[in-house]
């Protein structure tokens, strides 16, 4: 049995010397036929041109050249074409624009428990028109037209200001025309809607790109203007966003929407201005409101991230905010809350600083049954709000919706870019 391994041993060596000794040979003589095999120092190789085929049978017309072969489809080409692509994109939306559409959504604040950290992004929109002009002037149609500033205190002009000092350049007169659909002032975050729509125009209207074009500098510049990212983050980027300050910049993650989320909001015909709604906050709170609220947070988060609707209901308990601005301002708040979750709401909350209140429910999942199920309850729900809207003498209307999985987008350029539309989703 020894003697049987051991000549399949000699037998397994001789075969691998054999191929080595031909992969020799045939390396030797392919640096015979190649003058370009010797040093490189002192026989530099030759330039290489490129050729494109579109049938492979068009390679045999190369024959004796010294071609590297692309084709169409190879992942060098693909690569080659963006790149160019990329570059002609960019060049193009560097030179400075005469005119500018942004479209941007409304967003829903605080959810709750996280105060001044998360939003949500709302589908109602509004467009901003901003085109160069002899002179400045604001015009405004839609919701809360006549209620929005018409002069430079507008966030609108805040952020296009804040545009042409990051390009460093001057500002030229400008003309404004807003066709608003988002709520004037009625805590669905129509200032930073405002400001995110200016930025964004002023950029592209300067000619200047963002190191990261539309995503994360643009962050950093509205967050900075607004104070806080839960309203912008959502604006730019659309979704649930969370987000937070590490010290030197804004941080914004996206939160998944669970399937089938509807929003039926209740907004008073009253506006409420976020500066004295926050007056009514105090500095400190007890440490048990405090782990209440990490603790609401945490379990908002976990029933977004999972898609567990019937949890929203425990997750958007509040120790922070809504109990004071309720208190003082806002008493239909608890008696809607409660009305609308007994209705079949999944949850409910004050949006952002007020006055509106946020309800949610399920059931859009495209099966029919179920789809009329839901509109049974968005019905239901609304019914229930308006009923307590009227006991406390409170006039408002319904809103039915949805979340935007969509944030700001540039709909309309003078001249126009390459592509037909420039968003803003980079955080998916």
């Amino acid at each position: 049995m020894s003697t049987n391994n051991e000549t399949t041993k000699l037998a397994a060596t001789a075969l691998l010397s054999a191929s080595l000794g031909a992969l020799l040979s045939y390396y030797l003589h392919r640096r015979s036929q190649d003058p370009s095999a010797s040093s490189s120092t002192a026989h530099p190789p030759p330039t290489r041109t490129s050729f494109i085929f579109h049938d492979p049978a068009e390679v045999s017309s190369t024959s004796g050249t010294d071609a590297a072969v692309l084709f169409p489809h190879s992942h060098e080409e693909r690569m080659r074409r963006r790149i160019a692509a990329r570059m002609t994109i960019e060049e193009e939306n560097s030179q400075p624009r005469q005119c500018v559409t942004v479209r941007v959504p409304a967003s829903s604040a605080n959810c709750g428990p996280g105060f001044d950290c998360i939003g949500l992004a709302v589908d109602l929109w509004t467009e901003v028109t901003v085109r160069r002009a002899d002179r400045f002037e604001i015009t405004a149609e839609g919701d809360g037209a006549e209620d929005m500033p018409k002069d430079e205190s507008n966030y609108i002009v805040t952020g296009v200001k804040a545009a042409y000092e990051t390009a460093q350049k001057e500002m030229p007169p400008l003309h404004y025309h807003i066709v608003s659909r988002i709520p004037y002032a009625r805590g669905l975050g129509s200032s930073s809607a405002a400001i995110v729509a200016g930025i964004i125009a002023g950029l592209v209207l300067a000619g200047h790109r963002l190191p990261v074009w539309g995503s994360e500098s643009l962050l950093q510049i509205a967050a900075s203007i607004e104070g806080h990212p839960d309203n912008v983050a959502p604006v730019i980027y659309g979704g649930f966003q969370i987000g937070i300050h590490n010290g030197t910049r804004w941080l914004t993650e996206r939160v998944p929407t669970p399937p089938g989320l509807q929003l039926v909001m209740f907004i008073p015909d009253f506006i409420g201005k976020t500066s004295a709604a926050r007056g009514l906050l105090k500095d400190t709170i007890h440490r048990q409101d405090a782990a209440f609220n990490i603790g609401r947070v945490a379990f908002l988060v976990h029933a977004l991230a999972v898609g567990n609707l019937d949890n929203l209901k425990w997750g958007v308990q509040d120790k922070m905010h809504q109990p004071q601005r309720a208190a003082a301002i806002y008493p239909h708040l608890y008696p809607m809350i409660k009305a609308a979750e007994e209705a079949g709401a999944c949850c409910a909350y004050l949006s952002g600083a007020g006055p509106t209140v946020m309800a949610m429910t399920s059931g859009a999942s495209g099966d029919i049954f179920t789809q009329r199920e839901k509109e049974r309850t968005d019905f239901t729900v609304a019914r229930a709000m308006m009923e307590v809207a009227q006991e406390f003498g409170v006039k408002g209307r319904i809103v039915v919706t949805q979340a935007s999985q969509d944030g700001a987008r540039v709909v309309k350029v003078d001249p126009p870019f390459s592509t037909a539309d420039i968003t803003f989703r980079d955080n998916v």
